[in-house]
């Protein structure tokens, strides 16, 4: 981490790097996270109108429920999860691929400050569109459960939007930013972390992409308990 965000040597080819890596991650993942939102709003709506439907329970209540669970948990950790096998593997592989053929020791050589040119960009573009992918998660996720309702017949329309309107607490918007923006610094770290030490062949980095991604599965995972246990 220190020489990763040292000062950068020529800050214009750090930027276009950073560019580089923002497209990547932010653009590059937004067909599967927006497959995946849509599908999981869907699949929570019905599946908790099929739980809580009754007589003495208003149908509201679905919503409410919708809303909630999908902002704080399955649109900021489900992305997580699915973005540390996108991202994370190919960032580990990319920069293991790169120790092994030299290419870092020639980087290093020529004075270039290899961690900050190959590492920080990747952090940097990890904290910020991870947590705007999850953004867009949250509103597809709830408009996966707008359409489950329309199509199904489960739920009216109108006692969805009303349910999704009510009560709301804004303390959930923040536990949802602070989870994205640590999954976001815990992938795009981890990953980059097991490339740069990765030593052999091309073995060696198909583990080191491997075993970035498990790694970073497990911290995604843990990371959300503590801070639901801190923040709510």
């Amino acid at each position: 981490m220190r020489l990763s965000f040292r000062r950068p040597e020529k800050f214009s080819v750090y930027w276009a790097e950073i560019m580089r890596e923002m497209v990547s991650v932010g653009i590059g993942s937004l067909g599967i996270i927006a497959i995946i939102s849509m599908f999981i709003g869907a699949a929570t709506t019905i599946q908790t109108a099929f739980q809580l439907i009754s007589d003495l329970i208003p149908r509201s209540v679905v919503g409410k429920i919708t809303r909630d669970s999908n902002i704080l948990e399955f649109s900021p950790t489900i992305s997580a999860l699915v973005l540390s096998g996108r991202i994370g593997s190919s960032i580990a592989s990319q920069i293991g691929t790169m120790r092994v053929t030299e290419q870092i020791d020639a980087l290093e050589i020529m004075g270039v400050n290899a961690p900050g040119y190959l590492i920080s960009p990747k952090i940097i573009s990890g904290v910020t569109m991870v947590p705007l992918l999850v953004i867009v998660s949250v509103f597809l996720a709830l408009t996966g459960g707008y359409i489950a309702c329309a199509v199904s017949h489960d739920v009216s329309v109108a006692d969805y939007i009303i349910g999704v309107q009510q009560d709301f607490n804004p303390v959930i918007v923040t536990v949802c930013a602070v989870k994205a923006v640590t999954f976001g610094f815990m992938i795009t770290s981890i990953c980059a972390y097991q490339g740069f030490y990765t030593s052999g062949g091309a073995l060696e980095v198909g583990q080191a992409a491997t075993r970035g991604v498990v790694y970073s599965c497990v911290m995604i995972i843990f990371a959300d308990l503590v801070i639901s246990r801190l923040l709510l």
